[in-house]
């Protein structure tokens, strides 16, 4: 599934719409209850964007598009928070960029609700 290696990288590259909202998308799973959006997008941009671009278009070959990502798209939200926590090793079979998206988007600080934060505001982005 293309993409689904770059979106830890972009963990720390998620953007921001300054409400508290409980995450979206996906197959309506939550990451968790309410999460703040502004801290979502904060960190996003933080930790994501070098590789997932500030609008989730994707940088180069260091990140896959977030948007219109098929990976993302058809994840839930805890799925996703799952994935951000693993990160995925270049090396695994469905990294097609070669860079590995380190755990927690190479920010160990990153909570899990940080995460979730960042997976609601990158459903905004799509």
């Amino acid at each position: 599934m293309r993409g689904a290696n770059s979106w830890l990288a972009v963990v720390g590259t998620f953007l921001v719409l300054g409400s508290t909202v409980g995450c979206g998308g996906g197959d309506g799973d939550s990451a968790g209850g309410g999460v703040d959006l502004a801290q979502g997008e904060k960190l996003f941009r933080q930790t994501c964007a070098t590789c997932h671009g500030m609008n989730g278009q994707g940088v180069g070959s260091l990140g896959d598009p977030i948007v219109g990502n098929e990976f993302v798209a058809l994840s839930s939200d805890a799925d996703l928070v799952k994935f951000l926590i693993e990160g995925r090793p270049a090396t695994h079979p469905d990294n097609e960029s070669g860079v590995a998206m380190p755990p927690r988007g190479g920010n160990p600080n990153l909570t899990d609700e940080d995460l979730a934060a960042i997976v609601a505001y990158s459903r905004t982005l799509n």
